[in-house]
């Protein structure tokens, strides 16, 4: 593929069978066999569905109103419609005391359909010479007449006599005017003038209506139209937007599909918390592809981030695993959401302490309460194992439990804790997840924090609840759990489609992998609503 393909509005991933699409100002991914095969079937089915919608079922029989005037009626009524006037004043020449808040009302009535439309259409009985009725809520008929008519023939169906009537609805407080079962032709239409009194009711008037049925069609409001209709605009933008896009790819060319064994070294490293689930798919994958080999150096988020920065410009072969997105100052490393993983508050085994609320967990961090006791657990003072600076879990845990509040630093190392048991409440830090684990179950007051599915497994350990709510993927999922984070893969820079590095996250997110992630009680970002912000809350 050429280079300048790349740096267009559509750029391919090689082997993932991925494009990138930039319309409107915005990106959208999509797989490139399913554009080129799929669009072109889509928009003939769009085409059938649409012709068949529009001109069999929508438009095949259909009546249409809508109304053109409803203003109140000034003295100039006179001069506008005349002889109308005279009949609703006496000769006096004042205003009859029953007629209030004139008003006229010019209703179009239309064959708005495909075909014609026969007075054996109109669903009434065959005796009945009504076809259809306006509806004037909170007015009566002060007077009417049968305007522009497109064929001078219909008048001769709404002459008097012929089923054109008007009376009142005393009940519901509505006028009525009965039409006639008028035949229209395609597009023929005649016009209602209504003059209309208040009834009983006080402010704005509803919108007159008409009331009917079609036999195999309907009666329904209409809108003037100018130029072409909305749905036909609509249709000639996705057909404009099908011919885009498949020049598009035409543009971008085509690649192989991607392998899925690549032979080759990848050295992955980053956050400790990730770990086993990274290792056992390292495993799983070397099963099926053995010529694949893999080394671990998993010293904390902020290390392996450091050292993909440091040593992987042109090195596909080196991978940083994080807790949560890189921070400020590696403008060069990409990420790719893997999972959200699920983190526990725990305790030292003995301690009795099984759920902590929120607020307790901050005032314990933050050096308020320095005995257990003050939470229901036994006279022992409070011994904070926190992780490393630069750690994610650390950056998570402050993140979602502490509000952005940095926890207590340091007094002394955690060793000398454990064999001096100073009084009060003291802090200590580990680098690795594993080294948080063995502290908290070596000293008597601990309390820190790791990956759940490592903390439920490791003995002297306890995972306490928060709020009352489980360490559990569907509490998250549920909204009910806060601690949780998202577990990233930065490379520096684009990984070749033919890597190791890439054909392992494939592996990872696509494949069998993402049962590896879930059995370790994370959830595969292409499982969420949201796989780009990988987030239960979207």
């Amino acid at each position: 593929m050429p280079n300048n393909a790349s740096r267009g509005w559509i750029r391919e991933h090689p082997g993932r069978k991925l494009l990138d699409i930039k319309i409107f100002g915005g990106k959208i991914r999509v797989d490139s066999y399913l554009v080129q095969i799929g669009l072109p079937v889509i928009a003939l089915v769009v085409s059938l569905i649409a012709f068949f919608w529009e001109f069999v079922i929508m438009r095949r029989k259909r009546l249409g109103y809508r109304v053109q005037m409803d203003t109140p009626v000034t003295g100039e009524i006179e001069s506008v419609f005349p002889g109308v006037l005279e009949q609703l004043q006496p000769d006096g020449g004042s205003a009859d005391t029953h007629l209030q808040d004139l008003s006229t009302v010019l209703i179009r009535v239309e064959n708005d359909g495909v075909t014609n439309i026969d007075s054996a259409d109109y669903a009434m009985p065959d005796d009945e010479r009504v076809g259809l009725r306006l509806h004037f809520p909170h007015r009566r008929i002060a007077g009417m007449a049968v305007t522009e008519l497109s064929d001078n023939i219909l008048g001769a169906y709404l002459e008097p006599g012929r089923g054109i009537a008007a009376h009142a609805d005393e009940t519901h407080d509505v006028g009525v005017i009965d039409l006639p079962k008028v035949p229209m032709n395609r597009r023929d239409h005649y016009k209602i003038l209504a003059i209309l009194a208040r009834g009983t009711g006080n402010g704005p008037y509803p919108e007159p209506s008409l009331h009917g049925k079609l036999k195999g069609g309907r009666v329904r409001a209409t809108q003037s139209r100018t130029g072409l209709s909305r749905n036909m605009l609509a249709f000639i933008g996705f057909l404009v937007v099908v011919i885009v896009v498949q020049f598009g790819i035409s543009l971008a060319g085509n690649n192989p599909p991607a392998p899925d064994c690549i032979a080759g070294q990848l050295t992955l490293v980053g956050s400790s918390a990730f770990e086993p689930v990274i290792k056992d798919a390292a495993t799983a994958y070397r099963k099926t592809c053995p010529t694949a080999n893999f080394t671990f150096a998993f010293d904390g988020s902020e290390r392996g981030l450091t050292t993909v920065d440091e040593k992987g410009h042109g090195d596909p072969g080196l991978l940083a695993i994080t807790d949560g997105p890189k921070g400020v100052g590696y403008p060069d490393l990409l990420p790719r959401p893997l999972a959200m993983a699920v983190f526990s508050v725990i305790v030292r085994g003995d301690l009795g302490v099984r759920d902590l609320t929120a607020p307790q967990i901050r005032d314990l961090f933050e050096g308020r309460i320095s005995n257990w006791n003050k939470l229901g657990g036994p006279d022992l003072p409070v011994r904070l194992v926190n992780r490393a600076f630069g750690s994610g879990t650390r950056e998570t845990f402050q993140q979602r439990l502490l509000g952005g509040s940095s926890v207590t630093l340091p007094e002394a190392s955690c060793r000398t804790i454990q064999v001096t048991n100073p009084p009060g409440v003291a802090a200590c830090e580990v680098p690795l997840t594993g080294d948080m684990l063995k502290a908290v179950a070596d000293i008597p007051g601990a309390v820190g924090y790791s990956s759940y599915t490592e903390a439920a497994d490791y003995p002297g350990v306890t995972a306490v609840t928060i709020d009352k709510h489980q360490p559990t993927r569907d509490e998250v999922l549920a909204h009910n759990y806060a601690f949780w984070g998202v577990e990233y893969a930065y490379s520096n820079g684009e990984l070749p489609y033919d890597s190791l590095a890439a054909a392992f996250l494939r592996y990872l997110t696509d494949n069998a992998g993402k049962d590896i992630i879930r059995s370790h009680g994370g959830t595969p970002c292409g499982e969420l609503a949201d796989p780009a912000q990988c987030s239960p809350e979207r």
